[in-house]
């Protein structure tokens, strides 16, 4: 029997590798050669033959792969009510290298509108998916990344005496996000989340203290945050996280295993499924999956790197799942990849053919285990 519930046996997290024509269109927009209009065409084009690909390599969900973002997070957040992307003085720290010097300002009341463009992509997606059959499955940042990424200058509205007192119009923004999604027709959302990983880093809350957040008690009010946007969604709608430790150009930011938050993010917080990184050692062992009820609840195994092309082996994969079972019943269990293949539009450091590869690689184990 087919299985229908989401996540998928088989699942991804989002993003793809940018073509070529579109990096082309892209800068060709930024130096004002072409229009917005023109910069689309190529987006629709690109977009309706990743979601064709995507289900020729097997997949059961299509994404727009990020296609029509610069990153996966300040996109979405600029588009708020309130919200503005802004340039800094620094970047976000990777192993080695600095993202661009970006940063957001909270100048107004947050809020999420009607005609936020990310509604108009979901649509767009939506349609491009109906000559595959595939489910359209859309992702936007988990409210949690504002409150941990805000920098302690971000607030220049009266509105807003500190961080704390705009988490009620933050998460109201949030409930109206998810409404809105789903009158769009949308039935599978995700919550891109950096802030859970960044938890179990004794590093990354020092640099969180720095920046003025309360890192006592973090876990339960970002759980509390979370289910307050969490009960509104409608019963038929699918809401999932992943959990991220950093992804720009195949670096990373963070380490530890999920001990710390596990009882507060498995347990404690609503979600329908999980996608959490376990790719490399810095994610710990799959201990703390004993803290995920039995029942309907999913974790999504990023066993498959995105970080680099070379190409796990599957008896590896297949131990590894049997081992994650010791802790958590098997059929609440799934397979993907780690992250996305670009969580910024320059991608990580892998082709085209071998991010494609790992996609079968997780479509083709999948089903050994499962069907």
């Amino acid at each position: 029997m087919t299985d229908t519930q989401l996540p998928y046996r088989a699942d991804i997290v989002g993003s793809f590798l940018r073509p070529a024509a579109l990096a082309e269109a892209r800068a060709a927009r930024a130096a004002g050669e072409i229009d917005d209009a023109a910069l689309r065409e190529v987006e629709d084009a690109e977009i309706a033959a990743l979601v064709a690909k995507e289900a020729q390599n097997g997949l059961r969900l299509a994404t727009d792969g990020e296609f029509r973002r610069s990153w996966w997070h300040f996109d979405f957040f600029g588009m708020l009510d309130g919200v503005e992307v802004v340039e800094l003085d620094h970047g976000i720290q990777f192993q080695g290298v600095q993202t661009r010097p970006l940063g957001l300002q909270v100048n107004g009341r947050i809020g999420f509108s009607d005609t936020h463009p990310f509604l108009a992509h979901f649509r767009a997606l939506a349609e491009a998916t109906v000559a595959t059959g595939a489910t359209p499955k859309f992702t936007i940042p988990a409210p949690t990344v504002f409150d941990f990424r805000l920098e302690p200058a971000g607030i220049t509205t009266d509105l807003y005496a500190d961080r704390d007192a705009l988490v009620p119009d933050l998460v109201q923004a949030y409930r109206d996000a998810v409404q809105a999604f789903y009158e769009a027709g949308c039935r599978y959302l995700q919550f891109d989340d950096t802030a859970w990983a960044y938890l179990c880093s004794p590093e990354e809350l020092e640099k969180a203290a720095a920046r003025g957040i309360r890192t006592e008690g973090i876990g339960e009010r970002y759980s509390a945050m979370l289910n307050a946007i969490l009960e509104a969604k409608p019963a038929d709608m699918t809401i999932t996280t992943h959990v991220c430790r950093g992804n720009f150009r195949s670096t990373w930011i963070s380490s530890g295993g999920y001990e710390p938050v596990a009882k507060h993010l498995l347990a404690d917080t609503n979600y329908d499924g999980y996608f959490l990184e376990y790719d490399s050692d810095r994610a710990g062992g799959f201990e703390p999956l004993r803290f995920l009820p039995h029942g309907h609840k999913r974790v999504v195994l990023g066993l498959v790197t995105t970080k680099s092309g070379e190409l796990e082996d599957a008896d590896l994969l297949r131990t590894r799942i049997q081992e994650a079972a010791q802790f958590a019943p098997l059929e609440q269990l799934a397979l993907s990849p780690q992250c996305g293949f670009a969580s910024t539009e320059e991608g990580n450091l892998l082709t085209e053919d071998e991010q494609w590869a790992k996609i079968r690689l997780v479509v083709d184990t999948a089903a050994t285990v499962w069907e």
